[in-house]
C-alpha cells in the first residue's frame, strides 16, 4: 500500500484547529454527561466507547480501513509505537482530578507547557513522521508564545489550591500528549490514517475503563441522561485524533500542539457565547486565542531542512528508542 503524501502546511494547521474546536466542545459535552451521570469519569469512559464503536463499524464496513491494519502488521514498527493512546487517557484521568484542586486556569496552563516542551523534544528527537526538527529561535519562540497565550486567556478565572505535585503532574499530562501525537503520527505513517485511529482508541479505552472500574464509577447505577447530544463525544473524539495526524505528520508536534489549542481557545469562546448562562464574549480569551495562531506562525519560521524518518521495516531486538 503506497504511503498517503501529508497535506500542505496551511491545510493541516487549519484542519487542527478545526479539531481544537471539537475538543472544546468535547469537554463541554463530556463534563456535562458525567456531572448528570453521577461521576465524571463516565464522560471519559463514554467518549472513548463511542469513538471504539464507531472505529468497530468503520472497520467492518470499509476494506480499506482493514488493509490499513493488514499493512501496519507488516510495516515492523516497534511495539513501543503503538503506545500513543496511553497519552490521552492519561491526560483524561488527569484532568478528572486535578482540575477541581487547581482549578481550569492553572491546569491549562500547565498542560500546555508540558505540551510545549514535548513538542520541542519529541520534534528534535525524530520521534514523529515530519522527521527531526532541530531547536531553532523561531520554535522556542514559539512554545513561550503559546504558553503565554493560553495565561492571558485564563486570565480572571478562579484559581484553585496551587499544589506543586498536582501542577507537576499536569505538566506530565501535556508531555504525554505530545508523545500521543508522535506515536500515532508514526503508526499512521506505516499505514493509515484510519489505523492511526484505530490503535489510539483500542490502546486508550482499556485504560480509561480499567480506571473507571478503579475508582467505583461503576458501582453505583449511573442515571445517564436522556439528551442525545451528550453522547457525541466519541464522534468528536474520531475527529480530533484524525486532526492531530493529519498535523504532525504535516508539520510536527510542536505546531500540531499550538494550532490545537488555538482552536480550542477560539471554540471555547464561541461556545461561551453561543451556550445559555455562558460567560459571554471574553477579551482574554480572543486575545488568547489571537495569540496562539502567531505563535503557531512564529514556531513556523524559516529554519533548515528537517531530516526524515523512514518508517521502520523491522522491529528492534531490544525496543529501544533509535533514530
Amino acid at each position: 500500500m503506497s504511503a498517503v503524501r501529508p497535506l500542505p502546511s496551511s491545510a493541516a494547521l487549519a484542519l487542527v484547529v478545526l479539531g481544537g474546536a471539537a475538543s472544546a466542545a468535547q469537554g463541554v459535552v463530556n463534563a456535562e454527561l458525567g456531572e448528570r451521570a453521577g461521576n465524571p469519569v463516565l464522560g471519559a469512559v463514554v467518549n472513548n466507547l463511542g469513538g471504539s464503536l464507531l472505529v468497530a463499524v468503520g472497520l467492518l464496513a470499509v476494506p480499506s480501513m482493514r488493509a490499513g491494519l493488514a499493512a501496519l502488521r507488516r510495516s515492523g514498527l516497534p511495539w513501543w509505537s503503538y503506545l500513543g493512546g496511553f497519552g490521552g487517557a492519561a491526560i483524561v484521568v488527569i484532568g478528572t482530578y486535578v482540575v477541581p484542586v487547581l482549578g481550569v486556569a492553572v491546569f491549562t496552563i500547565a498542560q500546555v507547557a508540558g505540551g510545549s516542551v514535548g513538542g520541542l523534544a519529541v520534534d528534535r528527537s525524530g520521534l514523529a513522521p515530519a522527521g527531526r526538527l532541530p531547536f531553532t529561535v523561531p520554535r522556542v519562540a514559539g512554545a513561550l508564545l503559546g504558553v503565554g497565550a493560553v495565561t492571558l486567556a485564563q486570565l480572571g478565572r478562579p484559581v484553585g489550591d496551587l499544589a506543586v505535585g498536582l501542577v507537576l503532574l499536569a505538566v506530565a499530562g501535556g508531555l504525554a500528549v505530545a508523545l500521543q501525537s508522535a506515536l500515532n503520527g508514526r503508526v499512521s505513517a506505516a499505514s493509515t490514517t484510519a489505523a492511526g485511529i484505530a490503535v489510539n482508541f483500542a490502546v486508550g479505552t482499556p485504560v480509561i475503563l480499567a480506571v473507571a472500574a478503579l475508582v467505583g464509577a461503576f458501582a453505583a447505577r449511573p442515571s445517564w441522561p436522556g439528551q442525545w447530544w451528550l453522547y457525541g463525544g466519541g464522534l468528536l473524539g474520531v475527529g480530533i485524533v484524525l486532526s492531530l495526524l493529519v498535523g504532525v505528520r504535516a508539520v510536527g508536534v510542536l505546531r500540531t500542539g499550538l494550532a490545537l489549542v488555538a482552536g480550542q481557545l477560539g471554540g471555547a469562546l464561541l461556545l461561551d457565547v453561543l451556550l445559555p448562562g455562558g460567560a459571554g464574549a471574553r477579551l482574554p480569551v480572543l486575545a488568547g486565542a489571537a495569540l496562539t495562531v502567531v505563535a503557531v506562525v512564529v514556531a513556523g519560521g524559516r529554519r533548515r531542512a528537517p531530516v526524515r524518518v523512514a518508517p521502520d521495516r523491522s522491529p528492534e531486538p531490544d525496543g529501544r528508542l533509535v533514530g
